[in-house]
């Protein structure tokens, strides 16, 4: 148990925090300091951890063998007002985080290729830990990217779509997490309720993942 939580502890460090700093730099960059006011723009992970996304939820998940993998970091903020061109602006910000969990994937995918030149004894839990960090890395960047706010796809799919369809969107904003909470956790339970096996996560989300994983080892040279 140990050992399996070691080839995650790290890669799951790594992908949180640099993924909500880069929201924060991206959006210092454009003209908003407001992350970097409160202390945001940093690669400490525990400026960016959430007790209940990142600890409280994915335990719980784990103990009820749901989607293992859902959780959330504490969101970076972000004052769009504040940006040069904030309609604009606002997806480039957005897109920062799931571009750089993309980065890390093809990284540890390239590593991969490499660890055999380690240290015998180190090359196994190498392996083991480059393998979650570009299983993880893509989960977040495939999650992150569902078109529906706050999740960083639904304030791209804002910031590009027509004003009046953009302003519908933006208001389910506060319903957002509710209803994501309610599709990955909610309906597998009602389905477990009445005998009938309900799994979005599984039927939706995995098989995107399955194929970004598959592009990124062919890129990669692994496959």
């Amino acid at each position: 148990m140990l050992y399996a939580a070691s080839t995650w502890v790290l890669p799951a460090l790594l992908a949180i925090t640099l993924h909500e700093a880069a929201h924060g730099y991206a959006a210092m960059y454009l003209g908003d300091s407001t992350a970097k006011e409160r202390g945001r723009v940093s690669l400490n992970p525990f400026r960016h951890v959430d007790l209940v996304g990142t600890f409280i939820l994915p335990a719980i998940l784990i103990l009820s063998k749901g989607p293992l993998v859902f959780g959330w970091a504490k969101p970076v903020p972000v004052d769009f007002g504040r940006l040069r061109n904030p309609r604009r602006d606002m997806v480039w910000v957005a897109a920062a985080g799931p571009a750089v969990n993309l980065f890390i994937a093809l990284l540890s995918a390239r590593l991969i290729c490499v660890v055999s030149e380690l240290p015998l004894g180190t090359v196994d839990w190498a392996f083991d830990t480059l393998k979650n960090s570009l299983f993880l890395n893509v989960i977040l960047l495939v999650f992150n990217l569902i078109p529906l706010p706050p999740l960083d796809g639904g304030r791209i799919a804002v910031g590009l779509l027509p004003i009046g369809a953009a302003r519908r969107l933006a208001r389910l904003e506060k319903y957002g997490m509710f209803l994501i909470i309610g599709i990955l956790i909610g309906l597998p339970w009602l389905g477990y309720l009445i005998d009938v096996p309900i799994r979005p996560f599984a039927w939706v989300v995995l098989p995107v993942v399955d194929a970004v994983i598959t592009a990124i080892a062919f890129l990669a040279g692994l496959i």
